[in-house]
């Protein structure tokens, strides 16, 4: 009887020592993960900081070369007034399309700017690091596509110019 009385009290002592005793790496190590969120989070936070720099410094790049190309265009306006006129249909299609040029670079950035905002408000950190990643995929890709447009604005100009 005494052996199961014995058995009674330490099972139970056990059981409580083993709760004592791992309890406190239970607590470290929900520590360690709330320390990796964190860390998680602040990274993430310092990517959507520097997209905003990179789409600022973008903007501003794209800006100027947009007044550069206005002042082209205004100069080959001064420059090519003939009285017959023959030339103005082309220079005004190309305004138009610098124009177009410039509103569709508004619209993008304020879609990437409530995109960052949006990415910010996500909850979850693999999805908000996803959409940052799609994100940077698609600025790259619609910068890619403006230059590409720009450079064919810019040859038109040139061809204007030569005329």
């Amino acid at each position: 009887m005494e052996k199961r009385k014995m058995s009674a009290l330490i099972l139970p002592g056990a059981f409580l020592w083993l709760l004592l005793a791992t309890g406190p790496a239970w607590g470290a190590a929900d520590q360690t993960e709330e320390i990796k969120q964190e860390q998680t989070k602040s990274r993430q936070e310092e990517q959507i900081k520097e997209l905003r720099r990179q789409e600022q410094i973008e903007n501003l790049k794209r800006n100027q070369q947009f007044n550069q190309t206005q002042q082209q265009l205004d100069q080959l306006k001064q420059q090519k007034t003939d009285p017959a006129g023959s030339q103005q249909p082309q220079l005004q299609q190309t305004q138009q399309q610098l124009d177009q040029l410039k509103n569709e670079q508004q619209i993008k950035r304020l879609q990437s700017e409530l995109q960052i905002n949006q990415i910010q408000r996500e909850q979850n950190q693999q999805r908000q690091q996803e959409q940052i990643r799609e994100l940077q995929r698609q600025q790259q890709m619609e910068f890619l596509q403006e230059q590409n447009r720009k450079n064919q604005l810019q040859l038109e100009l040139d061809r204007l110019r030569q005329q």
